[in-house]
């Protein structure tokens, strides 16, 4: 790696890599500006570190942001450096890795920096969807190279790092003691932005995860392993888990794998990747319990659809449907957020969630758990917007809302008596799984414990699909 092992930015590609695959590529460019007596300062590399590499033998393209070269900041050589790394990962159809620690755009060369950076977000733009596109936050990125790891499909962050539009103390009413809006903590779970966040060791290491576990492309889905798992396991302990999914996802997963993805943003929704049979699965589950691991409640919600769930969801189904992994779904919704901040921006985003399932083309599986009510549920992967297979356990209820709620509507005048016979009549003809299954709305009522095999069974079968979609440049939703 020539003598990039004695910064930070080296020793970060060094550890990411699998040992001595890292090739550098531009590592004599330096800076060519002259305004500023920028000929006298050193910029070796300018800045950058750039090249690739391999992680398990998956090739990946890597750039480094060097802090110790005028702290990071991008300027004209430092962008096209990138831009040419993009090229290359483009035309080999590998995922691209940018390791950020930088202070901004370089003043020195104004506008050629920001033409620099303009042209690095182009190239994003048309990598997006065509190969994966991962960020990891050490040190400080802000102002406009925030925008970097907005556009890549996953961001991760160190503990103590700053990503930032604006700095805290400049935006009017805030103070950084109060809120520091540049913090991890803040851009992982209010923002949503990032996946992750840990130490330098974690995120490099949940990245080489990652890696192993998407396509390295749109085109060749090569995101498998031999599994060494039982195909026909039980998932005994399912049910009980049913209501904190991500629990629920690692039990159905090959070995227990499960890569969570913007974990600690919308916790009522949870997304991220699992393996069936070997094959990488997306999972999205709506969740109304979070327990620790001694089984202690540590969190619940009142399991409705949220604007930051929608948002959450939609987001990774369309960056699964993108690199062909097909999608599984776990559904337990009660109904929408009902609140004067999430009537801002319910609709629109419950639209985008209910746009991402139908547009897609993967294989699309759901399982009901639990409560399937209203529009809420017609937004999460049902039959109607195009899940290719549905199941139910046993207990689900399915339909427009409770079924004593549902009763009380029906009949204003009718006493306890006779609603409550009137409920228990609308829950078997209008909330049951059964009733659902004669309508055609669900396949297959399968017990919890069997729900593994069934959906290894479904996506093996539903392997070789294939889906036309209207001819559109693209939709507007």
């Amino acid at each position: 790696m020539s003598n990039t092992t004695t910064t930070p930015a080296g020793r970060r590609i060094a550890a990411l890599l699998d040992a001595g695959s890292f090739v550098e590529i531009g590592g004599a460019v330096t800076a060519r500006t002259t305004d500023f007596s920028m000929q006298e300062k050193d910029t070796p590399a300018d800045g950058v570190i750039t090249g690739y590499g391999v992680i398990e033998g998956n090739l990946v393209y890597v750039y480094s942001q060097d802090a110790s070269v005028l702290k990071g900041a991008i300027g004209e050589m430092h962008a096209r450096k990138i831009a040419n790394i993009y090229d290359m990962a483009m035309k080999m159809g590998a995922p691209v890795i940018g390791l950020l620690d930088c202070a901004g755009m370089r003043l020195q060369e104004a506008t050629d920096a920001l033409n620099a950076a303009g042209t690095l977000y182009s190239r994003q733009v048309m990598a997006s969807g065509v190969i994966p596109q991962i960020t990891a936050v050490f040190g400080s990125c802000g102002g406009g190279l925030s925008m970097v790891p907005a556009i890549a499909d996953f961001t991760f962050m160190e503990e103590n790092a700053k990503l930032f539009v604006n700095s805290p103390n400049t935006i009017p009413g805030n103070d950084i003691k109060k809120c520091d809006t540049s913090a991890a903590s803040f851009q992982s779970s209010r923002s949503g932005l990032v996946d992750g966040v840990g130490s330098e060791a974690e995120i490099l290491e949940n990245i080489r995860t990652l890696v192993c576990m998407i396509p390295a492309n749109n085109e060749d889905n090569d995101a498998y392993e031999e599994c060494t798992d039982d195909l026909n396991r039980l998932c005994e302990n399912l049910a009980g888990t049913a209501e904190d999914s991500a629990s629920a996802l690692a039990l159905l997963s090959d070995n227990y794998l499960f890569f969570e993805t913007k974990k600690d943003y919308a916790k009522e929704m949870v997304t991220g990747f699992i393996r069936l049979n070997g094959m990488t699965v997306g999972a999205v589950a709506n969740r109304s319990k979070i327990y620790d691991e001694d089984g202690g409640l540590v969190k619940e919600y009142d399991g409705s659809l949220t604007v930051g769930g929608c948002r959450k969801a939609s987001r990774f189904v369309k960056f699964c449907d993108a690199f062909g992994i097909p999608v599984l779904t776990l559904t337990n919704v009660t109904g929408l957020e009902a609140s004067r901040r999430a009537e801002k921006n319910l609709a629109r985003e419950m639209a985008a969630l209910t746009a991402a399932f139908a547009d897609a083309t993967v294989p699309k599986v759901n399982v009901i758990t639990g409560k399937a009510y209203g529009s809420a549920y017609v937004a999460m992967n049902s039959k109607a917007v195009g899940a290719d297979m549905v199941y139910a356990w046993p207990t689900a209820e399915i339909g427009m809302m409770e079924a004593d709620m549902a009763a009380k509507i029906m009949y204003p005048e009718a006493d306890a008596a006779a609603l409550k016979e009137k409920a228990e009549a609308y829950k078997a003809l209008q909330s049951s799984p059964l009733s659902a299954a004669r309508r055609g709305y669900v396949d297959t009522i399968i017990e919890p414990e069997e729900t593994r095999k069934y959906i290894i069974g479904a996506f093996e079968m539903l392997f070789t699909k294939r889906e036309e979609r209207p001819s559109k440049k693209h939709g507007t939703v």
